[in-house]
């Protein structure tokens, strides 16, 4: 039984406003996991409910849907005395608007339409917009992120005091580490943001992620790579966190994106808009400098994160599809080379000897995630890194790790070459000490 169907037949439509029993809402559309006897109501909260039909349920009509066109605020003229933020959109739902009456998202992508879904912001700066993408954000690619740079290059050199990237946040922070190693020496920050919660949820974090962004693209003075979301899971203050020294946490929370081994670089307060900077240690804001592009990656490069039970055979199979390894290692810097010859111990040095010795290089990463390697400490360790491993004293994060052996490559196939410039701090990605643990 499909209760849509019967709804119809009574003259009730998507869109229109019922009761159902006690309960009041917009009849929403039903998604394709939502089942046939169940009415989905959008209720004046912002939130959804579904009620399973049964035949005693009472469903009135209380108004019919009124159609209506979105109405385009004008967009207010160039003012000298603000600041100018170009926000490239490049995908996720954090501009999307909301017409509660039905509870339909619209994409909003021009300067009226996100002014008005979000009035503040031209109060902060004069917007210009343009959109790149329409991605989810797993389906970015390293190919997209050489677009970004450059689209990001012509707003800087048009001479915007900043720019915003609107993103999905699941693989926000891969395209900011390797927007930190495109983009050097720039001249003014570059804000990657997104949303955890879609705009049309009551707890979405759209709104606040998104001011607080171009806040700190108009007048933050780090001139930088940095992803600005919520610090916390309440609407209160946005962190800034460095583009090489940031990962998202947590699934689903609003303050999912942490600062790993770093503090925060700033924090936002959303009420005040007032920017409160919590280390000296970054490049500042200076219009004059000139911006270096530099978009030559080599995107064949793969991650093979080790654990009981991985087989030296799947590392020697990856060399047949990538250029480069990470290998995301325990401890401090550990995989199993079985220096006691135990008989069911796996011994992963032999391949990794032969894959170097092929011109692949191999990079360590923490699997721990807060921490710095050290191959040092322990014999394993040792005949790890005398075997050409790199990533020694490093505190990279996995991704970080990726992106950067992507970018090595892009420049050279010299072994010698890619360890100095692996260990080489190019974008903040390599503390010299760690300055903040979870």
């Amino acid at each position: 039984m499909d209760i849509y169907e019967i709804l119809k037949n009574k003259g009730i439509s998507i869109g229109d406003k019922i009761r159902v029993d006690s309960i009041e809402g917009i009849l929403m559309p039903r998604t394709e996991f939502v089942e046939n006897d169940v009415i989905v109501l959008k209720m004046n909260n912002g939130y959804n409910i579904g009620i399973k039909f049964r035949d005693d349920l009472k469903i009135e009509l209380i108004e019919k849907k009124k159609e209506q066109k979105l109405e385009k605020q004008k967009h207010k003229e160039f003012d000298p005395s603000k600041p100018t933020v170009s926000i490239l959109a490049c995908g996720g739902t954090i501009a999307s608007k909301v017409e509660y009456k039905t509870g339909a998202v619209f994409p909003s992508f021009s300067p009226e339409e996100l002014i008005e879904a979000f009035p503040e912001i031209g109060e902060i700066a004069n917007i210009k917009v343009r959109k790149l993408f329409d991605l989810f954000s797993e389906d970015m690619q390293p190919e997209h992120w050489k677009i970004i740079a450059q689209e990001v290059a012509k707003e800087i050199e048009s001479g915007v005091d900043g720019v915003v990237l609107m993103h999905g946040t699941d693989t926000m922070h891969y395209t900011s580490a390797a927007l930190s190693f495109m983009l050097q020496d720039l001249p003014v920050p570059v804000v990657l943001v997104g949303a955890q919660r879609s705009s049309d949820r009551g707890s979405s974090d759209n709104r606040v992620n998104l001011v607080s962004a171009i806040l700190f693209a108009a007048k933050g003075e780090i001139a930088e790579v940095v992803v600005c979301m919520h610090e916390s899971s309440n609407d209160d203050y946005c962190a800034v966190h460095r583009g090489t020294k940031v990962r998202k946490m947590h699934t689903s929370r609003r303050d999912a994106f942490k600062s790993i081994n770093i503090s925060p670089l700033a924090r936002v307060n959303y009420f005040e808009r007032r920017i409160e900077y919590l280390t000296a240690n970054f490049k500042k804001r200076d219009k004059s400098r000139k911006l270096k592009l530099d978009t030559n990656i080599n995107p064949n490069v793969g991650v093979f994160y080790f654990h009981p039970g991985s087989k030296p055979e799947f590392l020697r199979e990856m060399s047949k599809f990538y250029e480069g390894i990470v290998i995301a290692a325990t401890g401090l810097g550990h995989i199993g080379i079985n220096p006691g010859n135990d008989k069911l111990a796996k011994n992963f040095l032999p391949v990794i000897k032969e894959l170097i010795e092929k011109g692949i290089p191999i990079v360590f990463a923490p699997q721990t995630i807060y921490g710095r390697l050290n191959l040092n400490v322990y014999s394993t360790g040792r005949i790890l890194e005398k075997a050409g491993v790199i990533g020694s004293l490093c505190d990279w994060t996995i991704e970080t790790a990726l992106v950067k052996l992507m970018f090595v490559l892009g420049h050279t196939k010299d072994m010698n070459e890619i360890k100095k410039m692996m260990l080489t701090n190019i974008a903040g990605e390599i503390n010299e000490r760690i300055e903040y643990e979870l």
